[in-house]
């Protein structure tokens, strides 16, 4: 990774901090628990004979959930990590933090290299925070860098569910859910139809009492 881009990435983080994320459009989000987590994958494979076999679900740099109203924090991290013919990525790192009247979590990683049923996914860089308030609810958005999709850039425009078609399925960007229990955030959803695998890549979940 070069020092320009890992300078972006400090930034970024920097920057969504002290900005807070706000100002996301709502939608209801019932939560039980403050989360991070960078991956989650489930792929199904396929027998010899055409049959769909039970799909394998993987995690990777996941925090655990911390109860509502509970003084903590958690955090999960990996320099490199991989699902052997699925995906790779570096500097993967998963944090919650939660007081009584208050909870944020974040989650991100660099290099992301998706391989799933002919498509390919590919991004720099990609973090995404939630966090909730007692009185003032939950708030959450996502940041995405250097995405290409089946070797078209993708402009991310930031706004709530943002589309991307790809073969047999679909790609959503900043996954938002928002209300007066918390927020959560997937900044990468991967979805092909058939149940065929479905990978999402940081999410971020805040929730409060």
């Amino acid at each position: 990774m070069s020092h320009g881009l890992r300078m972006r990435r400090g930034w970024v983080v920097a920057g969504l901090l002290a900005a807070g994320l706000l100002g996301l459009p709502s939608t209801v989000a019932a939560q039980t628990a403050s989360q991070a987590r960078v991956v989650r994958s489930t792929v199904v494979a396929t027998s010899l004979l055409g049959i769909p076999l039970p799909g394998t679900t993987t995690v990777l740099a996941d925090t655990g959930a911390l109860p509502l109203g509970v003084t903590g924090a958690l955090q999960a991290s990996s320099v490199a990590d991989s699902i052997p013919t699925v995906l790779s990525a570096d500097s993967l790192h998963a944090t919650v933090i939660g007081v009584p009247d208050q909870a944020s979590s974040e989650a991100s990683l660099g290099s992301l290299a998706i391989f799933v049923a002919g498509n390919t996914v590919t991004a720099d860089f990609i973090y995404a925070r939630a966090q909730a308030v007692t009185g003032t609810g939950g708030s959450a958005g996502s940041e995405i860098y250097g995405l290409v999709v089946n070797g078209d850039e993708v402009a991310v425009s930031g706004a709530p569910n943002q589309s991307v078609p790809i073969i047999g399925g679909r790609v959503i960007l900043n996954e938002v859910q928002r209300g007066a229990g918390g927020a959560t955030i997937n900044a990468l959803h991967v979805i092909l139809t058939g149940g065929i695998a479905e990978i999402v890549v940081a999410t971020a979940t805040a929730a409060i009492p």
